[in-house]
């Protein structure tokens, strides 16, 4: 179903520190026009609305009930993504929806099911491995610059949320695999195909905490999680994801293939140092393929846009970001009940953007 104008118009569900970002990135775009926004803070709501010049929608069924509406994007709190994606859905719009697509595969399926039944896109961050530094590493891989891959070390520290947040909790409370060890996952598994099996022990490193107001509060989830992740036909991933350790320089993906190893220093940012090396050499700088324009949260939606109208397959898909909860859930399985859980899922796996292939 292509976009009925000229331009894809979008519109944001949920207007906190995120959208913003999101907002911003859309004039980038001359392809995309932010129509409008809501959030249940009318205030915030109408402050975002006014710097970008679009409709403050009064409530979520306004802004469903908008025809001009093509692509709404979902950047609710992690427990509305699912009902709120739902109603999106229901309303025939296509779906950008920040990550996770739900907090159950069940959940995520049942909107995927929707979508196939309403005619709509659905489609789901991290959308990070579209990035220039991560494309660059993934086609240096897929041509064999390192022969086969056979170990990757992903480290996710990052850091204690209430050094920079003011409201912490909901990070604690959905975890740190969930919040931010998705991002390399998600590139993992583009790059190598869906994950089989998985190992995992998880640990309060500081249960007590403050936040920067000086309230104290007690975390409730394990903070820290520890490994090992393997491909159906890919290397053995040894992950490790915490809200504790700051400014390490245990940081990034590295990559370590028969022929040599590639360091991709950061999961999520498109200009970030890249480095590869023969076995036994030392590293050296990686250029990137293209220059980076620096982090664009709206690229993921711009590229479900283009998929539209080009009438293809779009990157960040609902069926890897189901794929992906099911692995999240069987860490968090194996981390309590120490033993090794299977994933059953799989994906059809998104292609290189074309200047990396």
């Amino acid at each position: 179903m292509a976009p009925p104008h000229p331009m894809t118009r979008v519109a944001l569900i949920g207007c906190g520190t995120i959208a913003v970002q999101y907002a911003r990135s859309f004039r980038d775009y001359s392809e995309i026009e932010l129509v409008g926004v809501t959030d249940l803070n009318a205030g915030a709501a109408a402050h975002l609305a006014s710097e970008h010049d679009a409709r403050h929608y009064g409530d979520l069924d306004e802004l469903l009930a908008d025809d001009s509406v093509d692509i709404a994007v979902n950047l609710t709190p992690n427990d509305a993504h699912e009902p709120i994606t739902r109603a999106a859905l229901q309303a025939g719009k296509h779906v950008y929806s920040e990550k996770p697509l739900a907090l159950s595969v069940a959940g995520a399926e049942s909107l995927l099911e929707l979508a196939r039944a309403r005619g709509c896109r659905l489609a789901c961050s991290p959308f990070t491995y579209l990035g220039e530094a991560q494309q660059t590493a993934w086609r240096a891989i897929a041509q064999g610059e390192l022969g086969r891959v056979r170990l990757v070390f992903a480290d996710v520290n990052h850091g204690r949320i209430e050094s920079w947040h003011p409201a912490p909790l909901p990070f604690y409370e959905v975890g740190v695999l969930f919040d931010v060890g998705i991002y390399p996952l998600t590139l993992l598994t583009a790059i190598f195909g869906p994950i089989c099996r998985v190992s995992a022990q998880s640990h309060t490193l500081l249960a007590e905490r403050r936040t920067a107001a000086g309230e104290t509060f007690t975390l409730t989830k394990p903070e820290a999680l520890f490994a090992l992740l393997e491909h159906e036909d890919g290397p053995l991933v040894r992950l490790t994801a915490n809200y504790y350790a700051h400014r390490s320089r245990q940081t990034g993906v590295e990559f370590h293939g028969d022929a040599g190893r590639l360091h991709l220093g950061d999961w999520q940012m498109p200009d970030c140092e890249l480095a590869q090396a023969s076995y036994d050499e030392a590293y050296r700088p990686l250029p990137l393929l293209c220059p980076s324009a620096g982090m664009r949260w709206g690229r993921g939606v711009r590229e479900l846009a283009q998929a539209i109208r080009e009438d293809r397959p779009h990157r960040a898909s609902a069926e890897q970001a189901i794929h992906l909860i099911e692995v999240l859930a069987a860490l968090e399985s194996s981390a309590e009940n120490s033993h090794p859980v299977a994933v059953h899922s799989s994906f059809p796996p998104p292609e290189r953007l074309p200047w990396a292939r």
